[in-house]
């Protein structure tokens, strides 16, 4: 059987991002401009610091999640069955990449379905573009990927940036409000919104909440640049020169650290909302800059790939264990023994 474009897509975006430098490369996350208060007299354990959580309705041994990556093409399944082990083991949760190939055909099915089986217990949620959810005429479609997984939550990535840049992308966003309205109303798991890397603002999301969404993934930039892989893969495609006209938009986005805190102003008015920071996410440090931003979970996705390609699970294991240590470093630090203590912390902007 011939393999579908979204197939091909899926394999040379993985390819890309694990050969290629696509950093930003003028913009940071905007995280490194703030600081804690060093607190000389914290007053407890390290051991008794508490970084336990719920996300989806489930616990999690600390506030991280392994963001969307792939699945839906030929060796997509030993990459999410080893991210499933990776988040058994660290109790933490799993985002799958995007599931639009289920719409095309049954041939990697189990690319998905391979996380549940290997992970029953742990937060698992699904995942859709934005343009796929507009033309949607009832929720059926999503419903099946939804099922296949067995999903606790379910992610709309809203990506102009990246559809803009691509030859073949779906430059018409008319109508994703709606679809995600629809949407909400037609499943009985919570939604998640998310960009993939050039930021959500507060006018964005104000509109996701007034539609009932109360999970937002910022994903702003400072991590990988969708524009930069799109550039790179049209480049190899048609073994073009880079062009000016695509490299202006490689730092194009809302830095993580200003998706934030734009995002969670709405906290004050809009009780319930829980905000996931990622783009840029690389240390423990900025999973607890993060928190004290006021967002409740951070997220990461090439870091943890680059692992894996490079050192297995083992490697993952790792660098997540020395994530969680460097934030339970920064609570100890700030006299801070939960996460509610660490998200009313202080942070001071260098200028």
């Amino acid at each position: 059987m011939k393999t579908t474009r979204t197939s091909s897509r899926k394999r040379q975006h993985v390819n890309i991002t694990l050969a290629e430098d696509v950093s930003f490369r003028f913009k940071s996350s905007g995280l490194d401009r703030w600081e804690f208060i060093h607190n000389a007299l914290p007053e407890m354990g390290l051991s008794e610091i508490d970084t336990s959580t719920f996300f989806l309705g489930k616990p999690i041994a600390f506030p991280f999640i392994i963001s969307s990556m792939t699945g839906g093409y030929a060796g997509a399944e030993r990459i999410n069955r080893q991210l499933a082990e990776i988040c058994v083991e660290k109790k933490i949760a799993l985002g799958v990449g995007s599931q639009r190939q289920v719409l095309e055909d049954d041939r990697y099915l189990r690319s998905f379905s391979i996380v549940r089986s290997v992970a029953p217990s742990i937060p698992i949620f699904g995942n859709i573009g934005a343009t796929e959810i507009a033309k949607l005429k009832d929720a059926s479609p999503v419903l099946r990927m939804i099922e296949l997984i067995h999903a606790d939550g379910f992610a709309i990535h809203l990506n102009p940036l990246q559809e803009v840049l691509q030859t073949e992308g779906d430059k018409n966003f008319r109508g994703v409000l709606k679809g995600i309205e629809l949407l909400k109303k037609a499943v009985s798991i919570p939604l998640i919104v998310k960009e993939v890397g050039a930021g959500i603002s507060e006018h964005v999301a104000r509109q996701l909440i007034n539609i009932g969404i109360t999970i937002i993934d910022v994903a702003g930039a400072g991590g990988t640049s969708w524009a930069g892989v799109e550039i790179l893969r049209k480049m190899k495609e048609n073994k073009q020169r880079r062009s000016r006209h695509n490299e202006i938009f490689w730092d194009w986005g809302i830095p993580t650290g200003d998706a934030i805190r734009a995002v969670s102003k709405l906290k004050t008015t809009f009780q319930g909302l829980q905000i996931i920071a990622s783009g840029g996410i690389t240390n423990g440090l900025e999973i607890a800059k993060s928190i004290a931003l006021k967002s409740d979970y951070a997220a990461a996705a090439r870091p943890i790939l680059k692992a894996l390609v490079q050192g297995g699970v083992k490697a993952v294991i790792n660098l997540v264990d020395e994530w969680d240590q460097e934030l339970r470093y920064v609570m100890f630090l700030t006299g801070s023994r939960s996460l509610s203590e660490l998200q009313k912390q202080e942070l001071v902007e260098r200028v």
